[in-house]
């Protein structure tokens, strides 16, 4: 059965249903008395698996207790947490969509956190049966331990039973957990599909299909970040700069001091998931154009490897940000542009 998702504005006297497909395709919105007879009829009248939404309010209680018996999912909203909606035009109907939107994109983000999960558990299981090996002294480089066709040869060289039986079941967990996470991954990439702005950021050619779902997931929407600098925040690469003692006197007057203030590395408090996508495809970039063109320009002009390889993830974020904004197609002479 399909999935419906329907973001309720609920106000006195009036309430604005609007209800999105799986795919994210507005399908139906409706305009409704605010009573319970009507509200009931409304979602009765809906097909598939639905998923209501609403922000929390004088008639949250009521409307849950009378929605709650007929839906799969109910989710009430802060809507003063919720800054989303604070976002672009204001009304019952806008404010419905993107409510029904929200729920909808809550769905990626539940996909995208169980394959991290996953990929977690199975590097987990990885480095536990490597240990084994290495705890007794044998070499064990590389992925050959790991794979099925050769682990009768592993297992022989481990001479105590106990030991032995011990790898046997963590290969049977990395078996089961590998199995999980190719379903996992491709769950999460359907999903990631279906979203508006997919097409637009597959443009960029570093950004693969689960880098994108990551940051689909992560950001939910780029109008969070009125500028650019506010997302390098966000994503970890916000410069932190200290001062002291700006201000002096001079001849009885303050006077701000002609000095810069000294940079003391990125901001501590992002998202280190994302940081960790933006600066994984700035490795990618330095292999391929135009991104290796730019790398390579700022190594000329004097600038650390280090700090060049910073300063494309720091591009690859903007470019991001801006086309996932603007709806443009990617265009390689904008990354000749500088980043400020």
């Amino acid at each position: 059965m399909k999935d419906k998702y329907v973001g309720l504005d609920v106000h006195q006297s009036s309430t604005m249903a609007a209800v999105h497909d799986e795919k994210g395709k507005a399908v139906m919105e409706s305009l409704l008395k605010t009573e319970a007879e009507a509200i009931r009829d409304f979602v009765k009248g809906l097909s598939g698996t639905i998923h209501v939404t609403f922000e929390e309010g004088t008639q949250a209680g009521w409307l849950y207790e009378i929605v709650k018996p007929l839906v799969a999912e109910m989710v009430v909203c802060n809507p003063r947490a919720n800054k989303l909606l604070a976002v672009g035009n204001k009304g019952d109907r806008v404010d419905a969509h993107k409510l029904a939107e929200l729920l909808r994109g809550g769905q990626l983000k539940e996909l995208v956190h169980n394959y991290d999960s996953l990929v977690s558990d199975t590097t987990r299981v990885m480095n536990r049966i490597k240990a084994i090996y290495r705890g007794r002294a044998i070499r064990c480089a590389g992925r050959d331990v790991y794979y099925t066709r050769h682990r009768a040869e592993w297992l022989e060289k481990l001479r105590e039973a106990g030991v032995r039986r011990r790898a046997e079941f963590l290969y049977q967990e990395l078996d089961t957990l590998r199995g999980l996470r190719r379903e996992a991954k491709q769950a999460m990439l359907k999903e990631s599909r279906r979203h508006a702005a997919y097409p637009t950021l597959k443009q960029i050619p570093v950004l693969g299909p689960i880098r994108i779902a990551e940051i689909l997931a992560k950001v939910v929407s780029p109008h969070r970040f009125r500028t650019k600098r506010q997302f390098w925040a966000y994503c970890g690469f916000g410069v932190v700069t200290r001062s002291s003692a700006d201000y002096e006197f001079v001849e009885g007057r303050a006077q701000k001091r002609q000095r810069a203030p000294m940079t003391r590395g990125l901001n501590p408090n992002f998202n280190r998931r994302l940081k960790y996508v933006f600066k994984s495809a700035a490795v990618d970039g330095l292999r391929q154009e135009p991104f290796q063109s730019y790398y390579l320009r700022r190594v000329a002009v004097g600038m650390r490897p280090e700090m060049a390889r910073l300063t494309l993830a720091r591009k690859i974020a903007a470019l991001t940000l801006t086309l996932w904004k603007k709806g443009e197609g990617f265009n390689e002479l904008k990354v000749s542009e500088p980043v400020a």
